[in-house]
């Protein structure tokens, strides 16, 4: 019991910091505001998805009408909620809706996946009715479906009357909860498929429809991935617009902005060009052999599994790593168990961690009777 004390002791004393210069990364929370020439937006934001935080935003929390952006929750809501097969026979309440159409006939019998092309390229807001109808029965009903998906992804500034986005004053959202509202979206792959396709035709025996897409980012921004154009007179132009570059993505929102085009390139270009994504470790860069007391081998391998990365400014910064390991372990050791860390420092700030695992399990040497001891004092 003593020595088994003592031994723990001597661990806890060995436990050695080792600084070494390294280049590299973290998804920690290291991002500052930056500052973005004025945009025409009453409301804008600039979010970066893969650190989870707002690069540049004003008037983010003012509430406002979003227009045909609407759809990105229509789309999520019936994505969700249906099956890109499922077969939708039309209502007549979906004929006829002002706005943006794919003429829609009564009857017209279509599949779900067609109607959510028609929805987020077309915007088609005769198709917007037809999914409500489709999931829910009518318009109120699916509006509903709507704001308790607004309330589960926390949103306090949203609510929902119609899933097309035509004016109500009870129909109302955000900047900062639009882009909320974008980013789950975009972890939707199917939602992604759709919002990032630029033409899409849909030919059967009868007949045949193709629906393009209005978000002019698609081709006047590269790299971008979509998302919502929206417009009414008592919005203005809306739109959310996305793009990935070199391992990061961002969302730009624009609510009543009239040069929204250039506003989202503005907004991206100065995204781009101020964060990038660094590695700090790649996965068993740091392998280690560990004296092992006490155990069926002597030594163990030992090693970071895990990659870690980190979003920075662009500029030079004083990255370093600094390994927590101690000098030797004791038996029993189990694959996987955790034996230190590597904490990663970026201008002397804590950025990242990773730990270090055992890659291998090394059992407990098993002590000898009695007349083993005996005879091993005459060997």
């Amino acid at each position: 019991m003593k020595i088994k004390i003592l031994v723990s002791v001597i661990l806890l004393i060995c436990i050695i910091p080792l600084c070494v210069n390294a280049s590299g990364y973290d998804s920690s929370k290291v991002l500052e505001t930056f500052a973005v020439s004025g945009t025409s937006a009453e409301a804008c934001i600039l979010y970066c998805l893969d650190a989870d935080e707002i690069v540049y935003a004003s008037n983010e929390d003012k509430r406002l009408p979003m227009a045909s952006t609407t759809k990105i929750m229509t789309a999520l809501v019936a994505i969700e909620n249906s099956s890109p097969s499922d077969v939708v026979v039309i209502d007549d309440a979906a004929i006829g809706v002002e706005g943006s159409s794919a003429y829609l006939k009564s009857g017209d019998i279509l599949t779900m996946d067609e109607l959510l092309y028609a929805l987020l390229l077309q915007s088609a807001n005769d198709a917007a009715v037809a999914i409500a109808c489709h999931i829910s029965g009518d318009v109120e009903a699916f509006s509903t479906l709507m704001n308790e998906k607004a309330h589960a992804l926390g949103l306090t500034n949203t609510n929902f009357t119609n899933p097309h986005g035509l004016d109500n004053k009870e129909h109302y959202t955000t900047a900062r909860e639009l882009a909320i509202i974008a980013s789950a979206a975009l972890e939707n792959e199917k939602f992604k498929e759709i919002a990032s396709t630029y033409k899409k035709s849909f030919v059967s025996e009868d007949r045949s429809r193709t629906y393009v897409n209005h978000n002019k980012l698609l081709y006047l921004y590269d790299g971008c991935v979509g998302v919502k154009t929206g417009f009414t007179k008592r919005s203005g132009r809306c739109l959310v617009g996305a793009a990935e570059k070199d391992g990061l993505c961002f969302i730009s929102v624009t609510l009543d902005a009239p040069s929204d085009w250039n506003d989202h390139s503005v907004m991206l270009n100065y995204g781009f060009e101020h964060l990038e994504r660094i590695c700090l470790a790649e996965e068993y860069d740091h392998v280690y052999k560990l004296p092992v007391i006490g155990g069926e081998s002597e030594f163990i391998s030992v090693a970071n599994t895990d990659g870690v990365e980190a979003i920075l400014q662009r500029s030079k910064h004083d990255v370093r790593e600094h390994i927590k390991l101690a000098r030797y372990t004791v038996a029993p050791i189990n694959r996987g168990d955790i034996l230190g860390e590597i904490i990663y420092t970026v201008d002397g700030k804590e950025t990242a961690r990773v730990d270090i695992l055992a890659t291998e399990s090394v059992k407990k040497k098993e002590e000898g009777g009695f007349l083993s001891k005996i005879i091993s004092i005459f060997d």
